[in-house]
């Protein structure tokens, strides 16, 4: 289908959002009125750069406060609306959106309404224009699509219709399904937006929080397949008020926005293939994105810095094993049970340490790696030398690498790892408790980057988002939300930290799982490990929280364990210092335990914060 996207979604002059559309390969834009109004160049410059870009100008917008009003306030909407229609001719825009009255409808009337708008058609008529009605969610009378509905039929002209937008409709919980018992015909314009959901007035919901289709709560998919039951044959546009995106780059966010659309594109073509759409719906002219399993694992995870000799000690003391050196790079491999850290030395000039890749096992490669390309998901590109496996990479909004990697054959490990030598060549080890795989891997996100890397591993790796929840930390709010898989086996927390943070560094962890934390604890203090520290304060709130015995607590004091409980299911972890902007975790989960210990995280803020003020200081001196 033909996409579009409302310059209102994007930074910048109304110049630059028209190159980032085309750019981002959009088929046009709805041009948002005041963009061209705060715009150097006139509507003749706007629709020569359009058709040079290959854009279609699809939609004016908007046209506030017409109907419902006396019959001296509509004979000057009229004039306004003359202006507009001329000023459209001028951009060669044959489509005006016109939002119900919020302001000065004093008529609460459907008939009244309905003739105001057919007096509008006879109007529009003369210019040759149409006319996109929609009921606002904060509408004065008419905040409802059947009512708008209702309205337009009463209406009975060929030159007035319906625009219908998700925000407008989901936010108030209306039913979708009613849309199937419009004509396709009167659906003149279809607009979408995503949301999170939030208790608060629609009107500031709808100004500051809509997001692209797949970073919110609601069934995009579901809504779009009633209105092209229907037979709408008109562009998917998005429309998005959204503080974060109109201050980020606009190129970037541009594709982010083509990204959410042929996710959902697909979206509906899935819900059509497994009969979950109405059987009028043809998918015939969506977006079919490659078909390709979820990431079976996770195959390595790569810390790059300098000088990694730091982070190498601490891996040694919690027990993994040294596999080599590269034989062509300066990257090291560390291994324990299924757990691979790549330690990576190559154009790191005074880098700290810091969570730079990814590797992921994928059943077909091919297939996602063709799934990335086809979400414009940017490639990264590593030097490789004969005799070397070439392992596919795409750039996440952060910067972090995203390795695609074949899955291996059980008990058999990935071809990439002979490439390192001089190190114990099998994973195994004898004595002591080593990890036995990785956990989840917790990736802490800038604030304007997080909605965007939430669609990016929902589309491109197709992982599931969780609800997002909120921490509290010694220096505000954090907000995480985990993608993972259905089964559990790859769990990566996504954070955005309070921006003070930003000044103070961001670390990120890698958590490891094992079966016998007590021992593996106890083996890596005796190897000098030095383990966050936990204040006594923690250990005796534990008895209030979970009614634990004397010696239990006593026994994690011991050991500088942290403990959570959920009804199916018990965690028992630990966290390590900070090295550089990294630091680890090893976790037990016991029975169907599926958290994180969210409850012990304002705990390890605390102490991550003291320990770095205390870094500080003495750097200072």
């Amino acid at each position: 289908m033909r996409t579009s996207a409302a310059t209102v979604c994007l930074s910048g002059s109304l110049v630059e959002k028209l190159h980032a559309c085309a750019a981002a390969g959009f088929d046009g834009v709805e041009i948002f009125e005041p963009d061209l109004v705060a715009s150097e160049s006139g509507p003749e410059e706007i629709r020569a750069l359009a058709k040079r870009l290959g854009l279609s100008l699809d939609l004016y917008q908007p046209f506030r406060d017409f109907e419902g009003v006396t019959p001296e306030l509509l004979a000057d909407n009229l004039r306004r609306a003359e202006a507009k229609f001329a000023l459209m001719q001028r951009l060669g825009i044959e489509m005006i959106l016109v939002c119900s009255n919020v302001a000065t409808a004093t008529i609460d009337s459907d008939q009244t309404s309905a003739d105001q708008l057919r007096a509008l058609g006879e109007l529009a008529e003369v210019y040759g224009v149409r006319v996109a009605f929609e009921a606002l969610a904060w509408g004065r009378f008419v905040d409802d699509y059947r009512r708008s509905w209702r309205i337009v039929e009463r209406a009975d002209h060929a030159r007035i219709g319906l625009c219908l937008d998700s925000f407008h409709i989901l936010s108030r919980g209306h039913d979708p399904a009613g849309i199937e018992q419009i004509p396709g015909e009167k659906i003149f314009y279809l607009q979408l937006a995503d949301a999170p959901a939030l208790s608060m007035d629609v009107l500031s919901w709808s100004r500051h929080h809509r997001l692209f289709p797949g970073e919110g709560a609601w069934d995009l998919g579901a809504f779009v397949s009633h209105v092209l039951c229907t037979g709408y044959s008109g562009p998917l546009s998005l429309e998005v008020f959204n503080d974060i995106f109109r201050q980020t780059d606009v190129a970037r966010t541009a594709a982010h926005a083509r990204r959410s659309l042929a996710w959902l594109e697909d979206q509906v073509a899935q819900r059509q293939a497994a009969g979950r759409s109405p059987a009028a719906v043809s998918s015939g002219g969506l977006v079919r994105l490659p078909r390709t399993p979820s990431p079976a694992g996770l195959d390595f995870v790569e810390i790059k810095a300098e000088n990694t000799s730091a982070v190498e000690q601490t891996l040694g003391q919690l027990g993994f094993t040294f596999r080599g050196q590269h034989r062509t790079k300066p990257v090291r491999l560390w291994s324990a049970g299924r757990a691979r850290v790549v330690l990576n030395e190559q154009y790191a000039r005074d880098q700290q340490p810091h969570l730079a890749a990814l590797g992921f096992d994928v059943a077909d490669l091919d297939g996602a790696v063709a799934r990335a390309k086809a979400l414009q998901a940017p490639p990264v590109y590593r030097r490789t030398y004969a005799g070397e496996v070439a392992l596919q990479a795409v750039r996440a909004p952060d910067g972090t690498e995203i390795f695609l990697c074949p899955s291996p054959r059980d008990g058999v490990e990935p071809e990439w790892t002979a490439e390192f030598e001089h190190g114990v060549t099998t994973p195994e080890r004898s004595g002591g408790v080593p990890p036995a795989r990785i956990d989840h891997v917790n990736l802490v996100q800038r604030w304007q980057e997080f909605d965007e890397a939430v669609l990016f591993y929902t589309s491109v790796l197709g992982l599931d988002a969780s609800v997002a929840v909120e921490v509290a930390g010694p220096t505000g709010l954090v907000r995480s939300q985990v993608m993972r898989t259905a089964d559990g086996f790859i769990r990566v927390p996504l954070n955005v930290a309070p921006p003070v943070l930003e000044t103070s560094g961001l670390p990120q962890h890698i958590a490891f799982s094992t079966d016998r934390i007590d021992d593996l604890a106890r083996e890596a203090r005796d190897r000098g490990l030095e383990f966050l520290t936990v204040p006594d304060n923690y250990y005796d709130d534990l008895v209030a929280r979970f009614d634990l015995a004397s010696e239990t607590v006593a026994h994690l004091r011991e050991l500088g364990l942290l403990y959570d409980r959920e009804p199916d299911g018990e965690f028992v972890h630990f966290y390590t210092a900070t090295v550089g902007e990294v630091f680890f975790e090893v976790v037990q989960r016991h029975g169907g335990y599926d958290g994180y210990g969210a409850g012990n995280a304002p705990v390890r803020l605390a102490a991550q914060r003291a320990s770095w003020a205390r870094g500080s200081q003495l750097g200072a001196k």
